[in-house]
């Protein structure tokens, strides 16, 4: 290890909170400088349902990923079109500092096709479990055997380094896999691969799998474990401690039916847990957004490590303790893999978070009116919206502004609003000016001019709408909207007056600004 890296290493330890019991159960691994991560998101990644890559997406999350440090990448599967050779070709090309890989079959016209693509290594398989032996192939062990070696024999005459896979490893015959090893190593391959192809084994059984081959080879031993049964990345964990070298991985996780081992969720783990550093973890943020932009999968919002929810607080009892010390509520700072923290304003926060928040913002909010803000924010929040600095400021602003208000001399009572595709739009209201219960019904050219001019009838007939103006204050289909009247003659006189309101009904936050208009009016002195 280099300096500069012994003080990365150093730098990022100090990021970490985990449990001090791990190194007590786990100790140290004695082969941590030599275990690798194997990338396969180009290959088995694209075969997730409803991801196609194009060449140039290819190249481009290629290059990606070998700037976050990988050690192997299996840029796709050469014998499975013309295109996909080219592109493994334009990998090439771009010198990459990673090993470019390329699965195959344990055909010699598979081999072939890797080949012509200039790889250095390819990982050729065929399938070794009873179930897989009878009716996918129809060969007997035997035959299978036979045409694992002459692949791998082929391909070490043809210059290139092989791994060997026995596909659905977790579901074959012990005996017969240490017979399938040995023969591929002998053969010339220089490491050998262990797939949980459908996700069935658990932890102890991986363990004891390597374990039992590790006994029995000279050669490194990979992982591949898939997710069906969410234990991909705990399977994985599980086998490096026995003694595996190689980890497959995919970047967010993606890979057939549930995915396969997610490298972030990987890496952190092998680096937190066990000291093993392997790739850039500060580039795993950007290297994960890049690949879910272009692969079009989204990632959940509960994803470990890189999903949006994974470093945000809103619950006030967390948000003190994160505005304290963020390892309070962290196993390690999101700086360590290179995304943001989010203290989310929303339902749950309390008011030392949200004053808090005002205070990064600038704002210095009266405290003697931080209770109405909070009745304001948990209101707004109660459907699990979440609030963002724009809509913050506005619903301070808002609180601020009708504090000047100090009777309600106007007061909405009820209001029913009925519209619909070729339907006229009514509004019913039903409202008490100065102690007089007033109700009227009006139709208007949508449910918002109904309900403005249902209130201006039942105030005063007089009054007109000089101005009104809605924004929605963030750019989403949930966002606060703020809306701004000006009207005149609500006593008769002439005179202008300004309502605000925000929240996130058009039509209600559109009433409330017309009602908060009329009270400043009857509010001023005449």
């Amino acid at each position: 290890m280099t300096k500069q890296a012994s003080d990365n290493a150093r730098e990022l330890q100090g990021m970490l909170a985990v449990s001090q019991y791990n190194q007590l159960a786990l100790g140290e691994l004695a082969h941590a400088d030599r275990v690798k991560i194997f990338d396969t998101t180009l290959r088995d990644g694209e075969q997730a349902p409803g991801i196609a890559l194009s060449s140039d997406d290819k190249v481009r999350i290629a290059l990606a990923l070998d700037d976050l440090g990988v050690d192997i990448m299996e840029a796709g599967f050469a014998a499975s079109s013309d295109t996909e050779r080219q592109t493994l070709k334009r990998i090439m090309a771009e010198r990459p500092r990673a090993t470019v890989c390329s699965l195959a079959r344990s055909v010699k016209s598979d081999v072939d096709a890797v080949i012509d693509t200039g790889a250095d290594l390819i990982h050729t398989f065929i399938a070794t479990s009873d179930l897989h032996m009878k009716y996918k192939l129809k060969m007997s062990p035997e035959d299978v055997k036979a045409r694992a070696v002459d692949a791998i024999e082929y391909a070490r005459a043809h210059g290139l380094q092989v791994q060997f896979s026995c596909e659905d490893a977790t579901r074959t015959d012990l005996g017969f896999m240490k017979e399938m090893f040995k023969a591929a190593e002998e053969a010339g391959a220089s490491s050998v691969n262990i797939p949980d192809t459908v996700g069935v084994i658990v932890p102890q059984g991986m363990k004891y799998i390597v374990g039992e081959l590790h006994k029995e080879l000279k050669v490194p031993i990979a992982v591949h474990c898939h997710n069906d049964m969410g234990l991909a990345v705990a399977n994985t964990l599980a086998a490096v401690e026995a003694g595996a070298e190689i980890c497959h991985v995919t970047m967010n996780g993606i890979g057939e039916r549930t995915g396969n081992a997610a490298l972030e969720e990987v890496a952190v783990n092998l680096f937190a847990n066990y000291g093993v550093e392997t790739v850039d973890l500060r580039k795993i943020g950007t290297t994960s957004a890049l690949i879910e932009r272009i692969t079009g999968f989204p990632l959940s919002h509960n994803k470990p490590i890189i999903g949006r929810n994974a470093f945000a607080h809103e619950s006030g009892i967390h948000v003190h303790g994160v505005m304290g010390n963020s390892l309070t509520y962290e196993p390690f700072k999101p700086e360590m893999v290179g995304v943001d923290r989010r203290l989310v304003i929303g339902k749950h926060s309390g008011a030392h978070s949200v004053k808090g928040r005002m205070e990064e913002l600038g704002i210095g909010f009266p405290e003697d009116h931080m209770e109405e803000l909070m009745a304001a924010i948990k209101e707004i929040a109660i459907g699990g919206k979440e609030i963002d600095d724009a809509e913050l400021v506005a619903i301070a602003d808002h609180v601020l502004w009708k504090k000047e208000i100090k009777t309600q001399h106007a007061t909405l009572d009820s209001m029913v609003v009925f519209t619909g595709k070729d339907v006229t739009s009514t509004c019913t209201v039903t409202i008490t000016l100065n102690g007089e219960e007033r109700t009227v019904a009006k139709t208007g050219v949508g449910p918002v001019d109904a309900a403005l001019r249902a209130i201006c009838t039942a105030v005063n007939e007089n009054i007109s709408l000089e101005q009104y103006k809605l924004d929605a204050v963030t750019g989403g289909s949930d966002s606060i909207c703020e809306a701004t009247v000006m009207v005149k003659n609500v006593q008769d006189d002439g005179h202008l007056s300004v309502g605000k309101a925000v929240g996130l009904d058009v039509v209600r936050t559109s009433v409330d600004a017309m009602m908060a208009a009329i009270n400043r009016d009857y509010a001023r002195q005449k």
